[in-house]
């Protein structure tokens, strides 16, 4: 009924009403029916465009993923996240490790803790998974999480080759230049809190790779983006998806595309689960702005160019704080 003092946020950075009530009733962010995107429908496409220059997150209906792959996916999630926490320890996140059970961005003893527990997999391609993290003990978790990996991935490449276009590019642009989109898949469990006043589920931060989509709970409100210095909630669409840009598209796009800060809130009385699948790019790729991006005198490169693990390194070694890593690699004017 009290929250531990590592979770309560500094006065600064606690979670506040800061956008009125009409404003955060009357916007939404855009809806995008995916299987007109996927015909190359031109007002589709031109949604997209917007979406990504004017906010960074759009939902997705008519996306192709099966209604029951969806609920076995949620269903597979809540039942790890019911098992008794010793059980849940056998897959700790190592030191320095992505994947696991645990919390993520946690970089000094004095740091506030997310009011979120979370399990981070490997889950594309297939010989990267690490099932020493899989509980394959839970019936039906590692077939959930299979076949909905696979389906949310058909989503990502279809973005990337729309985006891809957008971008001045043919359709196989952006594959040929990043390779194969990899996916690690980010489970998040958001237990009620007594103050949610108090505490972020997640804190403010963009997400590092390409693209994000997102399993939202279709029942409980968590995910707010930062849309012209006002916090938005993302009203849940049942059987819909979330996805957003991120920080690597914004760097190639030359920051035409956006990877806005978000966060996500707790519950005084409900819990909240999701699944985040971060699409990224290979390790060792050097990304930076795209030729067909880059304007010279219009618009020159405004970002450095980097290895994409050095860039995901730096993201690694600071803990979440809205888009302070992307700024480290802007290009100062």
């Amino acid at each position: 009924m009290s929250v531990p003092e590592r979770y309560i946020q500094e006065i600064k950075d606690r979670p506040s009403s800061i956008s009125s009530e009409s404003l955060q009733a009357s916007l939404q962010i855009p809806i995008i029916d995916f299987s007109l995107l996927a015909k190359g429908d031109e007002h589709e496409t031109r949604k997209l465009d917007l979406a990504c220059k004017e906010w960074g997150f759009f939902q997705i209906r008519n996306h192709g993923v099966q209604v029951k792959i969806l609920q076995k996916m949620k269903a597979a999630m809540a039942a790890f996240f019911e098992l008794p926490l010793m059980e849940k320890k056998k897959y700790a996140m190592g030191a320095n490790d992505l994947e696991g059970y645990g919390q993520a961005y946690v970089v000094s003893e004095e740091q506030k803790l997310d009011w979120c527990d979370l399990v981070a997999l490997k889950t594309l391609p297939l010989e990267q998974r690490n099932l020493n993290f899989w509980p394959l003990n839970l019936p039906g978790f590692k077939e959930a999480v299979e076949e909905y990996s696979i389906e949310v991935q058909k989503v990502a490449e279809e973005i990337n080759a729309n985006l891809s276009i957008l971008m001045g590019m043919e359709r196989d642009g952006l594959k040929r230049y990043q390779g194969e989109l990899k996916q690690l898949m980010r489970m998040n469990y958001y237990p009620p809190c007594s103050s949610p006043d108090l505490v972020f589920g997640v804190s403010p931060h963009s997400d590092g790779g390409s693209l994000t989509v997102l399993l939202q709970d279709d029942d409980v409100i968590g995910l707010q983006i930062k849309h012209k210095g006002e916090w938005i909630p993302v009203k849940p669409i049942p059987n819909a998806l979330v996805v957003n840009i991120g920080d690597a598209i914004e760097i190639m796009s030359n920051g035409v595309y956006k990877s806005i800060e978000h966060r996500a809130i707790t519950n005084e009385k409900k819990a909240r689960i999701s699944a985040a699948a971060f699409a990224h790019v290979d390790d060792e790729l050097e990304i930076g702005p795209l030729d067909s991006m880059v304007d010279d005198p219009h618009r020159p490169p405004m970002y450095k160019k980097i290895k994409y693990i050095d860039y995901i390194r730096q993201v690694l070694a600071r803990k979440m704080d809205g888009k302070d890593h992307t700024d480290l690699v802007k290009i100062q004017t």
